[in-house]
């Protein structure tokens, strides 16, 4: 009878962290929407085509050799497929209780929930480089990001023994949930080495200082691509539980989705508040980068806070986010989706956060480990860009920037225009 409960404990556990891998899967649909929807119809192909590319290389990579530097093991994971059952059941039975211990779950199905997380790093990436980057210098810096980069400082908290001797969690109490700064602030850092090498977009500055609006092209799908994130962001969080199977973690992961949810409504509407009071207009993109922002500010620590402080934290979120797009914009760092702003900024927020509900971490540990974390991706991001710059450059032509990447990129146009051919 224990045999079968342990058996049942198992798959539980494993089913519900391939649901969440799933579901944050669909994140990539929501970054796909929402960045189209925020650039310029001449520009939206290629951004589809790199959200598409960028995740299957995030695949291929974190499998090659990803997965191996952030946890160690072996290179192509080779066995990862195969389970023992006897040291699996002979696992659950050494616990002094049996379910209240550490979540044991099929290595592929931790996997396939890992390399989730890395496409969703680099998909904040690519919002931010949209409408002048080369398509293939971006697939070619996201080899390097989901391959090498983002395995090693996972390593540092997430991993068993991280890469260089460095282990956040022991050495300086470093207290990441979900991944505020592993993975949405990395994601910005990498993001904001890009941007300066990369520049503005021709037009979005003046001489003077202006800065010029350049609107996206279709704010329905802007809005299905927030939707489908804040959808997805349930696996995002409540998968980092890492198992269902249990009556105290059941309850975990219903506190998880109760904050996170609550944190991104509370988002939404403290940032359409405050584009109303600056700008006398109630701005949608606010309201959507605010929802994003909630949901990023909570993802550090989900679990701990009361619904209540979930909710504040979730409206300070959505106020910061706000206040940053408008000061990068006066700094002239152009970032057409405001990624910047709602992952790194709005992510090192949530890491300050978490000594406010979570007993034994600290300001000091937290301001440690995103200091390690930024430096470390923001470094190797800006070598990588370099590199890229000097080898096949990073920025398409003025001509192609004019005309829309689209034609130079791709050869497609994602609203093709249709002219009646009948006389």
């Amino acid at each position: 009878m224990q045999e079968q409960i342990y058996h049942l404990q198992y798959a539980m556990d494993t089913f519900y962290f391939l649901i969440c891998g799933v579901l944050v899967m669909w994140m990539a649909a929501g970054f796909s929407m929402l960045e189209a929807g925020l650039v310029r119809a001449k520009n939206t192909t290629e951004i589809l085509t790199k959200n598409v590319a960028l995740y299957s290389i995030a695949c291929i990579m974190y499998l090659i050799c990803g997965y191996a530097f952030m946890y160690g093991g072996e290179f192509f994971l080779s066995g990862i497929g195969g389970v023992d059952v006897d040291a699996t059941l002979t696992s659950f039975a050494e616990r002094e209780d049996g379910f209240t211990g550490g979540a044991v779950y099929s290595t592929a199905s931790d996997f396939f929930f890992q390399v989730v997380f890395v496409a969703t790093a680099m998909s904040i990436v690519s919002g931010a480089v949209a409408e002048r980057m080369k398509l293939w210098a971006f697939l070619a810096f996201a080899v390097v990001m989901t391959g090498f980069i983002y395995p090693v400082h996972g390593s540092w908290t997430w991993g068993a023994e991280g890469m260089f001797g460095i282990n956040l969690d022991d050495q300086f109490g470093f207290s990441d949930f979900a991944g505020s700064g592993i993975v949405h602030m990395a994601g910005a850092a990498a993001a904001l080495a890009g941007v300066l090498l990369l520049g503005a977009r021709k037009g979005k500055y003046s001489k003077e200082g202006k800065v010029n609006a350049i609107p996206g092209a279709n704010m329905p799908m802007a809005t299905l691509g927030t939707l489908i994130l804040w959808m997805g962001w349930f696996g995002f969080n409540g998968g980092s539980v890492l198992k269902l199977g249990d009556i105290s973690n059941a309850n975990a992961v219903a506190v998880v989705f109760l904050n996170t949810n609550a944190a991104a409504a509370a988002g939404a509407i403290a940032a359409l508040a405050l584009s109303v009071v600056l700008f006398r207009k109630a701005d949608l993109t606010m309201a959507l980068n605010g929802a994003l922002a909630g949901l990023v500010a909570i993802t550090a620590e989900p679990s701990t806070p009361t619904a209540l402080q979930a909710t504040l934290f979730g409206a300070v979120g959505g106020v910061l986010v706000v206040a940053s797009i408008i000061g990068l914009d006066k700094l002239k760092i152009d970032d057409p989706v405001g990624a910047i702003s709602v992952h790194g900024v709005v992510g090192l927020f949530g890491l300050l956060l978490v000594p406010l509900t979570k007993e034994g971490s600290s300001f000091v540990g937290q301001l440690v480990g995103a200091a390690a974390i930024f430096a470390w991706v923001f470094v190797t991001s800006l070598v990588v860009w370099y590199v890229l710059k000097l080898a096949i450059g990073i920025r398409v032509s003025e001509e192609a920037e004019y005309e829309g990447v689209d034609a130079s990129e791709c050869g497609i146009e994602a609203y093709p225009e249709f002219v009646a051919s009948v006389k």
